[in-house]
Parts: C-alpha cells; structure tokens; sequence
C-alpha cells in the first residue's frame, strides 16, 4: 500500500491501491494503439496471442505506430519512426527508459537533473531544461512538470517518432517525440513474478497480472519495486511502481479504458565528477561530491488515463479521453559550483519543494471515406489542457568567508552545513486549446499522402512572489505537415516530408515582456524496406532541421535573455531490425549528425552543441536454439559507440581566445545477455552490462557536473509464470 504526500498538502492523495483499483473497476482507459479495423471489444478479444513477464522469441520489427495516429503501415508512413519492442527491452534487460537508449540511433543524453529525471535529445535538438524531451504516455503529454526516470515495468513498447509531431501533438521539438506505449489487460488469465539480484546491491522484484473480472471486464497490475546501490560513493536509489489498468466492454461497440501509474523514486541528487584542466579521470569514478548528510530527493509521481471509445459503423469511430497527472520533487542537496586550483570544490546547498498539477482532454473522430479510387483516412481532433507548477527553491550560496568546499582528491564529509536562503519562488500556470486534422491518403495502389494541420491557442503566466511581478504571454502557432510514400514493389518505400513546429519560450526579458516562442523547420528525404514476410524492416533517411528564436544572452542587458538564438542539424540515420534467420535477431542504427550554432550572441557561432555526438551507433544480437531435451536457451550481446561531444558550451570569446574546448571522449562499451528457459513456466536470465568495464562519461552540464556512465554491473533474474 503506497500513500504519497505531496509538498504543501494538506491531506495524502487518494492513491491507495484498493482505493483506486475501485475507482478504475468504475471508470476506466488509456489512449493505446487503435484498432485496424476490428470494433474496440473485437480488437480486444484478439489480443490474447500476448504473454506476460519477460518474453523470448519475439520480434523486433513492428508493423504500426500508435503515435503516429493512423492505420496505415510503417513501412507506408511517410516518416522514420523506431519503435523499442517489449522483445527489445527483454532482451536488453532494460528495467528503465535509460536503458535503452543507446540502442536508439540519433538519440543522445542530456543534463538528468542529477538522476532524477530523463532528458535526451533526438537528432541533435534537446528540450529546454525545465521540461526536457516531448515525450508522451499513450498519446498524452507526460512531460509537463517532475517526472522520475521512467521504469518499463508496465511499458509494452517506445516509439520514438523521428522528426516533427507538432501537427498532431502541438509543443514539441522538430527532431522527434517519444510515445510510451503501456501493456494493456488480456482476455485470458496470466501471471508472472519476477526476482533479479546484481552488482552493486541490486534487489528487484517484478509482477504482472492480467486476465479477464466477469465477461465485460479485464484487468492488468503491473507491480516493480527495486532497491541498489550504486557504483558512486554514497549513492543509492529505491523505487515503487504500481501500474493498474483496466478494459470495461460497455457494448459491443463501446469500450471505456484505464491506465494508470503510481511511481515513487528517491535518489540523492548526484551531479556526478568534475574535469581538472579538461581532464577527466583526475578522480575515480566513483567519487561523490555531494553530501551524505543531505539525504534523499524524493519524485513523486501519479498518472490516470481514461478513455472512452466507440465504433459506430466499419468506417467511424472517436475517442474521447481524459489524463490527470501529478508530479512532485522535495529534499535537499549539495551541488558544485566552482573548483579552484587547489583541488577544493565550493558547492552550493539548496532545498527543492516542486510540485504540479497536470489535466488534458482529448476528442478524437476518424474514420474513411472514399471518392472515387481515392481513399481518405481523416482524423479530426480537439484538445484542452490546463497545467500548474509550484516552485520553491531555497539556496546558500559559497562565499569566500564560508566556502562550503571539499577537496576533491581527499574528500571530508560531514561538515557544518549552510541553512539555504529564499531564492525562488514561483507559480506558473499554463492553459492551452488545440484543434488538429490528418488526412492519410490512398492515391493509388503506390502512393499514399499525410497531410496535417494544427493550431494552438497558449496562454502562460509566471508569478514571481518574491517580487511580485506576472509575466504573461498568449502565444498561437499553426504546425502543418506533409508527407508523401511511394511504393515501388511489396517491399520499397521512397518518402519525403517537410513540417514545421514550436515550443514556447519560458521566462521573460529585461522589460519583463514574454519571449517569442521557438519554432522549428524539418525536412526529410528517405527510404524504407521490409522483407516479404514483414518479420525485418530497415530504414534510411536524411534529414535538415532548423529551429528558431532559441534563448540567447540580452547583448545589451547582462544577466537576461532574448530570443534571437538559431539551431541547425543535418545528418543521415540508419535503422535495421528483425528476425533475420529462425534463430538471429538483430537491431542496429548509425547516425552521422552534424549540429551547429547558426546564430547566437554570446556562443560560439558554428560550434557544437552539448552532449550531442557526430556518430554514435549500436548493434545487439540475440541467437535462441533448443537442446535435445526440449528446452530453449538464447546468447547474444550488444556494442554500443558514441562519439566525442561537447561538455560546455563555449563563448564566441572564448573561441576567439583559442580557448580549448571541454569535451566528452567519445566511448564504446558491450554487454552479454543470456536466458535458459528451465521448462515453459520458469526461466533464468544473466546480463552484464559494460562487459570491460570501460570508463565512460554519458552527458555532461559543465566541466563540474559530469555524469559518468556505470562501471561493469552483473544481473542474474529468475522469472515464473503461472
């Protein structure tokens, strides 16, 4: 039983399982993959050919995209969209969204906040910082506010949405949007537990449970809770999740639908080591500059989806549905601040009291409608969202009187600790209304056409209660998108799309005047193939994306900003996936991607930007055969490669200067992976991690906030069903 306080609160959320299960038995549904034709009850009837627990056999390669709202094929879509299996996430041994990424191609790591949250940048173009990546939870925002890292407990599949969104989803970035698909509930009863003890401290227990409550009714629990160590000095995390969901069969051809998530994660913030003259490896790993004393950071999270789907004849449907979510971080922690040439370390301490509020509807009505040899699939939407953020932020700030350092070769934990002052408080409050159409054409047996449209109404104010002063601003943005296939043979794609998008700016300039939001620009040109029996798919594109009216240094006004900055990426991915013979599965990518500085007052012009790689790439292989006696067994293992990339931005004078720049070594680590399936309800899995125990570093903030990737890490897993 989980009862989360939320800072401020007066009362506990109403979260306790019985209590919710009780409500989503009621009133129930998430927004997951639609239906291909088959009514909503139909559709769910079919899917019980799904296991639950860790899967083997699997594919890699999949043949739609929830996210990309429409029925028609990957391989038809005019767009790149790579889509994580649960088959892919199995056999990573991947247990949170981190996991997975550098298996993503032209996916990189940006500033986590410490590991208390993911932030990653596709295609070279990153999220601004206070919201990180657009990423959705089935079809809904779930970026908006704290958000802990993502644990796949109860996640089917990742679709990460190459290239602009914004004509379906609004605010985004123009490199692409992630889509967390969650597992839904099964129409037969199945069960599994799942135990994995590891390398540092590792302890994890997993459940998922699904099957049918009546003839109308069927549920899922997905259930996780984890406890380790760390390979960094003082450095542990726990976690719960509790995800139910539920499918309620209202008619025939009416369905209401639940998913929800419960996830409580508590870490201390860790900014990680810090570069001595550009160096890293000054200090081990390993080493924590933080304090123990500090403790915990707790991210609270809950999310409730609900959806109510009807069919009303083979050609109409709509969806109606409704998220709520609620984010909240809370603790103290001591983060770097300067190093000097002694070797000491000033620091900062500062308390975090943040939590959000988070409700969006969505309105959906799609259906076909032919004239003539040409088929229309149009898709009408409308979506409202009202979203508020509660900020408090206490700091103590070095002085040169009381500099709060540590050495960082002999570190001393353990001292007199500055009480943090007022620094920020803040309440933000954001309210948007969308209206979006699709058309997904059929011009002839070889061509299919997307075309889309979105206009946004924004309106965003920040209340600054320490001076008293509200910034307001009423952005509007209209996204369209086109794409065009053609299909040469059974298995040739060529596409090309072009699409434009925005995000708004947060903050506001010297004259307390909103800043213009961002908007982005991408076109890509490429090619799709897909084996005759559709179990392997590749993709190759080429892509131009620039982004506008990016946060600069005011030139004249020290210390504010404006928004005159502009971003350009260029590059070529690769992506290859599937069940290339009876026995070998394989998923791989390359992507060379060159992302500058078009324009910007203080960094350098034509420099890079941080954390992104000119090359990074992947391949994992999995081999499965059987022994004469029947039982299964499976070996591969995984090679990772990502290239050198900027650790701190550079100033246009600092360039100038001759000034080196700070950058990440490029790296390349490998892992193993193993299962033996003891008999058809119990199975035994290894996977080791950084096989050679390679030193890395993932991203990286400022020569003194550099995160370093995990030293070797062995997992063993025992996983039964019943």
């Amino acid at each position: 039983m989980i009862s989360i306080q939320c800072p401020r609160a007066s009362a506990p959320l109403p979260l306790r399982l019985p209590l919710a299960l009780a409500v989503a038995a009621m009133i129930a549904g998430p927004a997951i993959a639609q239906s291909s034709g088959a009514s909503p009850v139909e559709a769910a009837q079919l899917s019980t050919v799904e296991v639950v627990g860790r899967t083997e056999s699997g594919a890699y390669h999949s043949e739609e995209a929830a996210g990309a709202k429409t029925e028609l094929p990957l391989r038809e879509l005019p767009q790149s969209v790579r889509i994580v299996t649960r088959q892919a996430i199995d056999d990573l041994g991947a247990t949170k969204l981190d996991d997975v990424l550098d298996y993503v191609g032209g996916v990189s790591r940006q500033n986590n906040f410490g590991g208390l949250w993911d932030n990653i940048a596709i295609r070279g173009l990153p999220g601004n910082e206070s919201t990180g990546m657009a990423t959705l939870l089935n079809g809904f925002s779930s970026n908006r506010g704290f958000n802990a890292p993502r644990d796949l407990a109860g996640v089917e599949r990742i679709e990460f949405l190459k290239g602009t969104a914004a004509a379906l989803y609004g605010s985004s970035e123009p490199g692409g949007t992630l889509n967390i698909v969650s597992k839904r509930p099964l129409w037969q009863a199945a069960h599994s537990v799942e135990g994995y003890a590891g390398s540092h401290g590792l302890k994890r227990g997993a459940f998922d449970s699904t099957g049918p409550i009546g003839e109308n009714l069927a549920y899922r629990l997905n259930v996780a809770v984890e406890d380790r160590d760390s390979f960094r000095d003082h450095v542990s995390a726990r976690r719960e999740v509790i995800a139910p969901a539920f499918t309620w069969k209202l008619g025939r051809d009416t369905m209401l639908e639940y998913a929800g998530e419960v996830l409580r994660h508590r870490t201390p913030l860790d900014r990680g080591v810090v570069a001595v003259n550009n160096w890293l490896g000054a200090i081990p790993r390993s080493r924590f500059l933080g304090e123990p004393a500090d403790g915990d950071i707790t991210v609270d999270n809950q999310t409730h989806q609900f959806v109510l789907s009807h069919e009303w004849n083979t050609d109409w449907r709509s969806r109606v549905g409704l998220s709520y979510r609620e984010t909240s971080i809370n603790g103290f922690a001591t983060e770097a601040a300067a190093l000097q040439a002694s070797g000491n370390l000033t620091r900062q301490r500062r308390f975090r009291d943040f939590d959000s509020s988070d409700t969006a509807v969505q309105a959906e009505l799609q259906g076909k409608v032919r004239t003539g040899a040409i088929e229309h699939e149009l898709l009408f939407g409308v979506e409202s969202f009202r979203f508020r953020m509660d900020s408090l932020m206490l700091r103590a700030n070095p002085s040169a009187a009381r500099p709060y350092a540590i050495n960082i070769y002999n570190p001393v934990y353990g001292q007199l600790q500055p009480t943090p002052l007022a620094n920020i408080d803040t309440l933000e409050r954001q309210r948007g209304t969308a209206f979006y159409v699709q058309d997904a054409v059929r011009l002839a047996p070889e061509w299919r056409l997307v075309a889309g449209v979105r206009v946004d109404t924004y309106r965003q104010s920040l209340l600054n209660r320490r001076t008293g002063i509200t910034a307001d601003q009423d952005p509007s943005a209209t996204s369209p998108r086109i794409g065009l296939s053609w299909l040469p043979t059974s298995q040739w794609t060529f596409y090309a799309n072009a699409g434009r998008s925005f995000r708004p700016n947060v903050g506001s300039d010297f004259a307390a005047a909103s800043f213009a939001p961002e908007t982005g620009r991408a076109l890509e040109l490429g090619t799709k193939w897909e084996s005759a029996d559709q179990r392997i798919g590749a993709t190759a594109a080429l892509f131009d994306i620039r982004k506008r009216n990016v946060l600069t240094a005011d030139p004249v006004n020290t210390g504010y900003s404006v928004s005159a900055g502009e971003i350009r990426s260029r590059g070529l991915e690769l992506d290859f996936a599937g069940q290339v013979t009876k026995n070998w599965r394989v998923n791989a990518s390359l992507v060379l991607n060159d992302v500058e500085i078009a324009k910007d007052n203080s960094l350098e012009v034509g420099g890079r930007l941080l954390n992104v790689p000119r090359v990074n790439g992947s391949v994992l292989a999995v081999y499965e055969d059987a022994f004469a006696s029947g039982q299964r067994y499976g070996i591969g293992g995984g090679i990772t490669h990502m290239g050198k990339r900027l650790g701190q931005a550079r100033t246009q004078a600092e360039a100038d200067a001759g000034t080196p720049a700070f950058d990440l070594p490029a790296y390349t680590t490998a892992k193993l992976v193993a299962y033996w399936r003891v008999n058809p309800k119990l199975r035994l899995t290894l996977d080791v991690d950084n096989l050679f125990d390679t030193t890395y570093y993932t991203s990286s903030y400022s020569r003194v906030w550099v995160t370093p990737g995990s030293g070797r890490s062995v997992t063993v897993g025992l996983q039964a069903r019943f």
